[in-house]
C-alpha cells in the first residue's frame, strides 16, 4: 500500500509541477517595449499631453473613446503572436491601435492628430525603447490623396516601406537608424512595425506628420511632443505593462540572465526580405560590448519568450524523470 501511495504521489506531482510549468509559457508580465518619438507618435504625443486631461481636441477624443489607461501604456501597442502576419491580423480601420480594443481611440478618423513635421529627403527616426529587442523597423508612409478624415486602411500605405532596418544601434533608449523620406505633401502618415526576431512579437505605431502646409483641416492640428524622460517615469506607476530593460531594469526582462546578442545595425538590400528598398545608414557603427542605457547598447532577447520558454521545457523534463524514477523504485518495492 506504501509503495502504491509513493507511486500515486509522484505521477501527481509530476502532474502538476508540469501544468504549472505549461502555464507559465503562456502567464508572466506583459513586458513594454516603445513606441515612435521621431516622428512622434500618436500615443506618445497624446501621452505627453496627460492622459487624465490632455491638451488637444484629437487626445481627447482618444480618451473619451478607450480611456486614460490606453495612454499610460502607451509602449504596448503590440500583438504578441503577429509572426509576421500584421496584414492579416489587423483590420483596416484599427491599424493604429493594431486591433486592440484599448487603443481604439487611436483609430479615429480626424484631421486634427498633434503631427510632427517632416520634410522629404535624408531623416534621422527615432523610437524609444524602453525593454530593447532584436528585430526590424518597417517604416510605411501614406499614398498621395492619403485622407486622415476616413479610417486608415492597409490600401492607405504605399505597398513597400520607404525605410527598413535590422537591429538598429541605440542612444540614450532610442534605436536611432536613417531613411530618405518620399517626396509628399499636406498631412501624411508613418506606419511603423518593429517585429521581433527574437519572438512572435510585434510593435505598431501610427505618427502623424505634415510636408509643408497642413491643408488637412479648417485650423492646422498642434504641433506633436514626445513625452519627457520625466513624464515616463512619473506614469510607470499607473502603466498595467513593465517598463524594462535599460540598466536597474534588465532583471524585469530577463536581460541580466540572457546572452547579449551582437547587435550590429544591418541595411536590408534593395528587393530584399520584403521587397522593399534599401535603409541608409551611414551612422550606424557596430554596438559595443555590454548592456545598458545609451550609446552602442547591445540587444538582449528578453521578455521571457525565448529563454524562458527553453527552460520551462528543461524543467519539466527534470521533473518528468524524477517521477519516473520514484514510479521504477516504487515498483521494485512491490515485486
Amino acid at each position: 500500500m506504501t509503495s502504491r501511495r509513493t507511486s500515486a504521489a509522484a505521477t501527481t506531482v509530476a502532474v502538476f509541477a508540469l501544468a504549472g510549468l505549461s502555464s507559465g509559457l503562456s502567464s508572466g508580465p506583459a513586458f513594454a517595449h516603445g513606441s515612435m518619438t521621431d516622428p512622434v507618435s500618436r500615443v506618445s504625443a497624446c501621452y505627453a499631453e496627460g492622459p487624465e486631461s490632455p491638451k488637444s481636441a484629437a487626445c481627447k477624443a482618444a480618451v473619451a473613446a478607450g480611456g486614460p489607461q490606453a495612454l499610460y501604456d502607451w509602449n504596448g501597442v503590440n500583438i504578441a503572436n503577429a509572426a509576421g502576419k500584421h496584414r492579416e491580423l489587423i483590420p483596416d480601420g484599427k491599424l493604429c491601435s493594431a486591433g486592440n480594443d484599448k487603443y481604439r481611440g487611436l483609430d479615429l478618423a480626424r484631421a486634427d492628430w498633434p503631427a510632427s513635421p517632416l520634410t522629404s529627403g535624408a531623416h534621422t527616426f527615432r523610437y524609444k525603447g524602453t525593454a530593447p529587442h532584436r528585430g526590424s523597423f518597417a517604416l510605411y508612409v501614406t499614398k498621395d490623396g492619403y485622407d486622415p478624415a476616413k479610417p486608415l486602411k492597409w490600401s492607405d500605405l504605399e505597398a513597400k516601406p520607404f525605410a527598413k532596418v535590422t537591429d538598429p544601434r541605440m542612444e540614450s533608449g532610442d534605436y536611432v537608424f536613417r531613411g530618405t523620406v518620399p517626396k509628399k505633401s499636406g498631412r501624411h502618415l508613418i506606419y511603423s512595425v518593429w517585429q521581433r526576431s527574437d519572438s512572435p512579437e510585434a510593435f505598431y505605431t501610427c505618427s502623424d506628420v505634415v510636408f509643408g502646409k497642413d491643408s488637412g483641416g479648417t485650423a492646422p492640428a498642434p504641433t506633436a511632443s514626445a513625452p519627457t524622460e520625466e513624464q515616463i517615469e512619473d506614469g510607470q506607476g499607473q502603466s498595467t505593462v513593465e517598463h524594462g530593460g535599460h540598466g536597474d531594469d534588465d532583471a524585469a526582462t530577463g536581460a541580466g540572465a540572457t546572452a547579449a546578442a551582437p547587435a550590429p545595425q544591418r541595411t536590408v538590400p534593395a528587393g530584399g526580405e520584403d521587397g522593399g528598398p534599401a535603409t541608409s545608414a551611414p551612422n550606424a557603427p557596430a554596438p559595443a560590448a555590454g548592456s545598458g542605457t545609451g550609446s552602442g547598447e547591445v540587444l538582449a532577447e528578453t521578455g521571457g519568450d525565448a529563454t524562458t520558454a527553453y527552460l520551462a521545457v528543461g524543467g519539466a523534463a527534470v521533473l518528468a524523470s524524477g517521477a519516473a524514477l520514484l514510479f521504477a523504485a516504487a515498483r521494485r518495492r512491490r515485486s
